[in-house]
């Protein structure tokens, strides 16, 4: 079976993804569509397809499947619109910006006959397999540590364009939060601090993450750290052990008291293997040719959104225990 498929957007992530799917043999693209046509042309030209002004005429072209690469904000009119015509969908994060919005992708993707899979890389990343291995093997992961730092959030400028990109918590740190809820299981209550010091949105967040077991996480994130190395990392402590990872370049085990430590090193790995995008593409397009359910699906993406929401809630409230999973707050939904 060959995959036709079409990217939605022909900026950074559009062209990550076409460039890792242009060399999977079961693909064809067929169209790129940007509502900045040189974009489209000029990524249509590189990966030899026709070019298209709008998702609606990518979808009128008969596509099996599609990449969602627009900014956030744009998310869910296209992945609506593939659903509904049952196309099978692979969505960059986050799934939406809204609640509201995140809950209509979730109906609508039960309702279609069409596969939806989110991109949270850092699932597929070896770096954070690794750990997730570890936990399967009989790690059992009691407290976590975890940091995510952007360096400036001014760059690229529109970055901090709650138009395009809906805020902090969707466009960088939902990728920590659903990694220490794959990692540590079910979240059942949140107490977030948020503070706008630097920009004119919150974008400094200290949160602590009540996991099912009465187990915890410590999440930081702020917008203005510096790119000092590691700006992510991630630290899980179990019985006298405990796993950590740099970025998704290292991870590292020490797996009990006078114990050597294990270590894996995936700097030279290429980056689309290191960041995880050349796996999550081959899973996407491996459920569609035979039939499996996604790798990470809608379930998965609505939970990382309902924790984004939860984060908020409790930091409008002054750190205030928010319970999930959330009811829906009839005062803005």
């Amino acid at each position: 079976m060959t995959v036709k498929l079409g990217i939605i957007g022909a900026g950074n992530m559009g062209q990550t993804h076409a460039r890792v799917l242009v060399a999977d043999k079961r693909v064809q693209i067929v169209g790129i569509a940007d509502l900045a046509r040189e974009k489209a042309d000029a990524l249509a030209r590189e990966v030899n397809a026709r070019a298209f002004d709008s998702f609606d005429a990518l979808l009128d072209a008969g596509v099996d499947a599609v990449y969602v690469a627009t900014p956030n904000t744009k998310h869910a009119p296209a992945v609506l619109a593939a659903l509904a015509r049952n196309v099978n969908v692979f969505s960059e994060k986050p799934m939406a910006t809204t609640f509201a919005e995140a809950k209509q992708i979730r109906e609508a993707a039960r309702q279609s006959k069409a596969i939806y899979q989110i991109g949270l890389n850092r699932r597929f990343s070896p770096a954070y397999k690794f750990v997730k291995e570890k936990i399967a093997e009989g790690f059992k992961p009691y407290l976590a540590n975890a940091k995510q730092n952007d360096g400036d959030w001014l760059n690229p400028p529109w970055i901090t364009n709650l138009e395009l990109t809906g805020g902090f918590l969707q466009e960088s740190s939902v990728h920590l939060l659903d990694m220490l809820r794959w990692l540590m299981g079910e979240v059942v209550a949140v107490n977030a601090r948020a503070q706008s010091r630097v920009y004119n949105l919150p974008c400094d967040f200290a949160i602590l993450m009540t996991f099912e077991g009465n187990r915890h996480a410590v999440f930081s994130s702020s917008a203005h750290a510096s790119w000092a190395y590691p700006f992510e990392t991630l630290e899980i402590v179990g019985e006298h052990a405990c796993i950590r990872t740099e970025e998704m370049t290292r991870a590292f085990l020490s797996p009990g008291l006078a114990s050597e430590m294990i270590t894996r090193d995936f700097t030279q790995i290429p980056r689309a293997i290191q960041w995880g995008y050349q796996q999550e593409n081959d899973a996407f397009i491996t459920a569609i040719v035979e039939g499996r359910a996604s790798a990470c699906d809608f379930e998965e993406a609505y939970k990382s959104i309902e924790l984004c929401e939860a984060c908020y809630r409790s930091a409008d409230n002054d750190g205030a225990t928010v319970a999930l999973p959330l009811r829906q707050r009839i005062s803005n939904e």
